[in-house]
């Protein structure tokens, strides 16, 4: 398909073409009323033993201190502490019964944060739970507090202009990081008395270096955008529509989906405990510290874009393109990724708070009017970029559910896992999906794994998964279907529905490629011991 006519496709139907997008995406019943899916229109696309109020407080269940983060964290010794399998919210309890949010997406190993909650209930605990492998438990209990004074906090504003949602709230209280290991952390609040109930707030302790480990990028700036808690979003306010959408949306207020975790659990978490299993170096960041630190990737071994990473600033973008160009390799364990391009200002609470993202209404954007880039799709004029360049493939469209089909099984990330050519995994393409297309930028050589037929809204086309090389040596690799990350987790055999009907087959093959694919891009350049054989030719009949 030429590139004009892709281009064409990739209009903004994000409103009532967007509906329901997190529902359909995730199967997860949080998601329901988030606004929508746009069709194959592609437009859418202690002291750690200190209480949070620096008071004594509860120690490390396991009764030892933590092991502080820094350069000589050691994943494998965090993994061997004893687990705790009951993190998960188990008593959502009523609406607005108890949620929060934290004034700093993450923070450095010692660092406090301050955090907000409003509950109906008299009062209420905070438990941090680092989130990795512990065992298959998941998570570990790192820090929990002494009960803490209840209050309802102010209702929401909505800004007249951008249509995004305020929170005026008093901090609660301040939590001290100190000895807590450097990670991905979920914040359980519990309610007490009243009503009860729980919910999460996430935030990361971030490494201060990442040489020589693989990065683990959580995608909080999709997670807000996505986020509808107040009612809008990045995609349509309370009555659907498109043009009721937030123009921009702020940090400074609870996540709606999966009890407050926002799109963690299903499209990070179950990587993370993959990779901290495996037991390689590993280093932990935001996307807004990849955009604010310009060498925070620098040595890195390789870095991670997770399940949905779909707004990403051009910082953040300039910083992953200069740390492949350095040997650094890349992964995209998702799709749509590196779509929507973004601003990021500061809110009443610290810098980087706002999310800003006209879309379509750019002329609109103050920060346009005074030079700042256009806050549209990375293919989108003005100032096209398509994010092919730096992922080699791109996004083509949703939503489809087809499976996903090997084809090149000698390929060394398929090493152990049986795959035979045509090999079919039911479901393993959704809901968004990537192709490669030489009619966009595409860097060469560049090989295709799998090559999946679809069809999407009558359409007919196809998903890639590819590897590519350059001459740093940095190897990067895409998985070109949303659903990857999530089928690591896939078990039994798919008729229960659950997780879009994956099995334990996808999971036994998106678990043994993303090993073969962790353990060799921790080791280096992916490139001078594995180089790309281009087949683009071979696979689609041109060049």
């Amino acid at each position: 398909m030429d590139q004009e006519h892709i281009a064409g496709q990739a209009g903004d139907g994000d409103g009532a073409d967007r509906r329901r997008f997190l529902a359909i995406a995730t199967g997860a019943a949080t998601a329901a009323g988030i606004g929508a899916v746009a069709g194959c229109a592609k437009g859418d696309g202690d002291d750690g033993d200190r209480r949070a109020d620096g008071k004594a407080g509860s120690p490390a269940p396991d009764g030892k201190p933590s092991a502080a983060g820094g350069p000589g964290f050691d994943v494998k010794a965090e993994n061997a502490r004893p687990g705790h399998a009951d993190w998960a919210v188990t008593k959502a309890g009523p609406a607005r019964a108890v949620e929060g949010f934290a004034d700093r997406v993450s923070v450095l190993p010692g660092e406090s944060f301050g955090l907000y909650v409003s509950t109906t209930a008299p009062r209420f605990t905070v438990s941090a739970y680092r989130m990795g492998w512990y065992g298959g438990a998941r998570a570990r209990l790192v820090w929990r507090s002494e009960a803490l004074p209840g209050v309802r906090q102010p209702e929401h504003t909505v800004d007249s202009d951008t249509r995004m949602v305020r929170t005026r709230w008093a901090r609660t209280t301040t939590v001290e990081t100190k000895d807590w290991p450097e990670g991905s952390y979920l914040l359980r609040l519990d309610a007490q008395g009243g009503e009860g109930g729980q919910r999460f707030v996430p935030v990361t302790v971030r490494s201060a270096a990442t040489a020589g480990r693989t990065v683990v990028v959580n995608a909080v700036a999709t997670w807000q955008a996505y986020n509808r808690w107040g009612g809008y979003g990045s995609y349509d306010g309370p009555g659907g529509g498109y043009a009721s959408r937030s123009l921009s949306v702020s940090f400074d207020r609870p996540y709606e989906y999966d009890d407050g975790a926002g799109l963690f659990l299903v499209y990070e978490a179950p990587l993370i405990a993959l990779a901290e299993r495996l037991g390689i170096p590993l280093a932990y960041a935001t996307t807004t510290d990849v955009a604010r630190e310009k060498r925070l990737l620098e040595g890195a071994a390789a870095v991670l874009s997770l399940g949905h990473d779909e707004y990403w600033s051009p910082e953040q973008r300039a910083h992953f393109t200069a740390a492949r160009d350095t040997g650094t390799n890349i992964a995209i364990l998702g799709a749509n990724c590196c779509f929507r391009r973004i601003r990021l200002e500061a809110s009443e609470l610290g810098p980087d708070r706002t999310l800003v993202c006209y879309k379509s209404s750019y002329g609109q954007d103050p920060g346009f009017k005074r030079g700042h880039p256009a806050t549209v799709d990375f293919r989108s004029a003005p100032g096209a970029d398509p994010e092919s360049s730096l992922l080699g493939v791109i996004y083509d469209g949703y939503p489809v559910d087809a499976p996903y089909v090997v084809t090149n099984p000698g390929h060394w990330l398929f090493e152990g896992t049986g795959a035979k050519a045509g090999d079919r995994f039911e479901h393993l393409v959704g809901v968004e999906y990537d192709k490669v297309d030489t009619g966009f930028t595409t860097p060469r050589p560049i090989e295709i794994l799998a090559h999946s037929p679809v069809v999407c809204e009558g359409r007919p086309s196809h998903q890639d998964t590819a590897y590519y090389t350059v001459p740093s040596g940095a190897g990067v690799f895409a998985t070109g279907t949303m659903r990857w990350v999530e089928a690591l987790d896939a078990t039994g055999d798919g008729r229960s529905g659950r997780n879009h009907g994956l099995d334990a087959r996808s999971g036994a093959l998106t678990t043994r490629v993303t090993e073969n694919l962790l353990r060799v891009f921790a080791a280096g350049p992916a490139g001078r011991s594995h180089p790309a054989q281009d087949n683009v030719k071979a696979v689609y009949g041109s060049s």
